[in-house]
């Protein structure tokens, strides 16, 4: 089985469009992961039919027995976060250490289970998709996408997929580093721009650190050609190949806005680019 995270390094460079395009183009034969559980929108572009919805407990939280409660304060003292005040919780800002319950003298603080979010199974037009969706303001995103990474072989096993992409979520912090978990290589998203650049390096070390093969993708090539020529330049350098350049397309917007992929225009410029990545993608997952 053969695994490809879409990485960016930052929001905004059109990962998710090119992980759209991919689905498209390799519909049925490959499952699709929206990793971006906090602000995940894959499902946008692609449309599924959840076939399956389980919740995800992320962690603990700490419940409070008022009639047990005599409003002694200690939990008050010992809360580091101000999450409870005399018995009194503010769920929201309840981390789950669980200080407050080994130290009540009446017992009167139990930890239970903290539902953070949900994650789904969905039937799409091209395939299966899994994705996720946190509370607002919940956290453990890291959790919750190793989840969907190991739920994802499960069902492509059961399928008998033998391909999986998983849309990774932006930066280089936790969730990306659990959505490389497994993987054979890496697309890095790029965009001519000063904070593209940097952030490319970001996610190429990042590449280098756990042995993942690494690829890139320019997107947006021609719109400030210094700085694409720096990442094609940054690229060489690293001996990372550069597999595309996808032109500025207005047909993006417009396939984004009518909730399709723009590789669904084939005459589209970045369409015609997408297919030439996809095909180098092909060949450099060695299908």
């Amino acid at each position: 089985m053969k695994e490809l995270v879409i990485l960016s390094g930052k929001g905004g460079t059109g990962k998710t469009t090119v992980a759209g395009a991919l689905a498209h183009l390799w519909a049925g034969r490959t499952l699709f992961v929206d990793a971006d559980v906090d602000a995940a929108n894959l499902h946008l572009v692609t449309q599924p039919d959840n076939l399956m919805r389980s919740p995800f407990v992320g962690g603990k939280v700490a419940q409070v027995d008022s009639a047990r409660c005599t409003e002694c304060g200690v939990c008050t003292d010992l809360c580091r976060f101000d999450a409870i005040d005399d018995g009194r919780l503010e769920t929201i800002a309840c981390e789950g250490c669980g200080l407050c319950a080994r130290a009540c003298p009446e017992e009167a603080i139990a930890m239970i289970d903290r539902t953070n979010g949900e994650w789904f199974v969905g039937q799409t037009p091209y395939g299966l998709l899994l994705h996720a969706e946190l509370c607002p303001g919940e956290g453990n995103s890291g959790k919750l996408v190793s989840l969907l990474r190991e739920e994802s072989r499960k069902v492509a096993t059961k399928e008998h997929i033998e391909r999986i992409v998983v849309d990774g979520p932006p930066g280089i912090g936790c969730p990306v580093m659990a959505s490389l978990a497994g993987a054979q290589g890496i697309l890095a998203v790029a965009e001519p721009s000063a904070s593209g650049l940097h952030d490319l390096k970001r996610v190429l070390d990042l590449g280098k650190h756990f042995e993942i093969p690494c690829v890139v993708a320019l997107n947006r090539a021609d719109v400030a050609p210094r700085l694409a020529e720096a990442v094609a330049t940054e690229s060489a350098q690293r001996g990372v190949p550069l597999l595309a350049e996808i032109p500025y397309d207005t047909a993006v917007p417009e396939c984004i806005a009518a909730a399709v992929p723009v590789t669904t225009r084939p005459d589209a410029p970045a369409a015609v680019a997408l297919r030439r990545l996809a095909a180098a993608l092909d060949e450099f997952l060695g299908e």
